[in-house]
């Protein structure tokens, strides 16, 4: 069997994660049990919420346990298979962890179609993070035509497509992001209507100057400071999505609680979090859409693959919280 790279989770972190919170090993590849496959992880999909798995917290998934392979979701190649639900050779995906090679229940795995786009957008576009905005915006969000939706982390695997479908069903997207660069792609090459920089300074100034009409949809992925100056700037009967809050992930204390939260009773405005595997029932229309418009030309993707080894997996991840990675932070692993 070939050697297999592994991740593991070496101890709890305090604050933004280091190298040494994780520990690399080489061993033999496993053998798949009857009913499993053998999935050589041919791509690993990096995201924020990874951080709050390693926390030893209460939380919608269990957390990362010390000496576990660092759980990711990836794209692979079946290599082995024992079991008639995948054959040699296929592409899928799966949560494999941060390692070269993964023996899954075969019955876990998702067959992926390369014809629709590229292996690396079905971790993003095609993927959770689509799937994520794809719920969240239009089923907690519910934006009707004419409104103003506002993302934050727009320029990320969930807010740039988020903003995206807010513009395919007729809403007015503005995007909150950090850069000029950024805030640039979104407009030109993503079709926001707006983008605000929060690097700029004057975060309440710019909002009011690119959402004049105040925020009736706001798909919140940053928290802090962001979504306590967004709630200043609500509609009547607003809708607050809580996608994530990046900005709080690697806090060494407990955040303090939005101090403007009494505008959801002035805009008479709802806050809801949601998590996205709550809705597998809607999956199946939500890959329909997201293809249909990904070959429409109307909804637009962008990876940002960084090749390397299984064991430069953590200096890869810390990208995602120096807000280096433009759209879906996505790891090639090179052998």
């Amino acid at each position: 069997m070939p050697t297999n790279g592994r991740c593991l989770l070496a101890s709890r972190p305090v604050g933004l994660p280091t190298p040494a919170n994780w520990s690399y090993v080489e061993d033999e590849a496993p053998e798949p049990a009857e009913g499993e496959a053998l999935v050589r992880v041919d791509y690993l999909s990096l995201d924020p919420a990874m951080r709050a798995w390693m926390n030893d917290v209460r939380s919608y998934v269990p957390p990362v346990q010390i000496g576990e392979v660092m759980r990711a979701a990836g794209v692979g190649t079946v290599i082995a298979s024992r079991s008639g639900a995948v054959r040699e050779g296929d592409c899928v995906q799966g949560v494999f962890g941060v390692q070269n090679y993964a023996a899954v229940d075969a019955g876990g795995l998702t067959p992926v179609d390369t014809s629709l786009a590229p292996a690396p957008a079905h971790l993003g576009v095609l993927g959770i993070s689509g799937l994520t905005a794809y719920v969240g915006l239009l089923d907690i969000g519910r934006p009707e035509p004419g409104q103003t939706v506002v993302v934050s982390g727009a320029a990320g695997s969930v807010g740039s497509v988020a903003g995206q479908i807010a513009r395919i069903k007729g809403a007015r997207a503005v995007g909150i992001a950090g850069g000029r660069e950024k805030c640039d792609w979104l407009v030109d090459e993503l079709g926001f209507d707006a983008a605000v920089d929060y690097k700029a300074g004057e975060l309440r100034a710019q909002l009011r100057e690119a959402a004049p009409d105040r925020v009736d949809v706001f798909f919140d992925n940053v928290g802090g400071e962001i979504l306590d100056t967004v709630l200043l700037r609500l509609a009547r009967g607003a809708r607050i999505v809580i996608s994530g809050a990046i900005s709080q992930y690697n806090a060494d204390a407990p955040p303090p609680g939005p101090s403007n939260y009494m505008q959801l009773l002035v805009s008479r405005a709802t806050m809801a979090g949601f998590v996205i595997f709550d809705h597998f029932a809607r999956f199946p229309q939500a890959r329909a859409d997201l293809a249909e418009w990904l070959a429409s030309g109307e909804l637009k993707h962008h990876e940002d693959v960084v090749h390397a080894r299984v064991d430069q997996f953590p200096e890869v991840f810390l990208r995602l919280f120096r807000g280096e990675n433009l759209g879906k932070l996505v790891q090639a692993l090179d052998a």
